[in-house]
């Protein structure tokens, strides 16, 4: 069985999509981040993207093409200060999921992994001169 199935496949992951853009939707420094008026395109890549990454249909691809996460990030700036706004959005959107224990740490376990992936500045602003 599949994270994927395992977790109670879409409607699962969606939920999680959901909640973590409820999130970014009133933060000030993600949301400018996300260029569409509109977080829905976005909540979508990032539930198919998931779904597939875990097991679940190709859509995504079939759709995008290969991820290319860090590529499609590049242009913008994350450092350690959006790394954790993003990872406490995404924290409290797993911990709403009420998964069992194993479960909820395999999936926090790749979100956080990911997230620190993404960093493509290694200083932070409000440390420089």
């Amino acid at each position: 069985m599949t994270l994927f199935e395992a977790i109670g496949g879409e409607p699962t992951f969606r939920k999680l999509v959901d909640e973590f853009y409820a999130g970014v939707a009133t933060d000030p420094l993600l949301r400018p981040m996300y260029p569409e008026e509109d977080l829905g395109p976005a909540a979508d890549r990032l539930t198919l993207f998931l779904m597939q990454y875990w097991g679940g249909p190709h859509t995504y691809s079939e759709q995008r093409g290969h991820p290319r996460l860090r590529m499609r990030h590049a242009p913008f700036r994350i450092g350690a200060v959006e790394r954790d706004a993003w990872l406490r959005h995404m924290r409290r959107a797993v911990d709403r999921l009420d998964l069992p224990p194993q479960l909820a740490a395999a999936l926090w376990d790749y979100l956080e992994r990911a997230a620190y992936f993404m960093v493509n500045v290694m200083e932070d602003p409000a440390t420089e001169g």
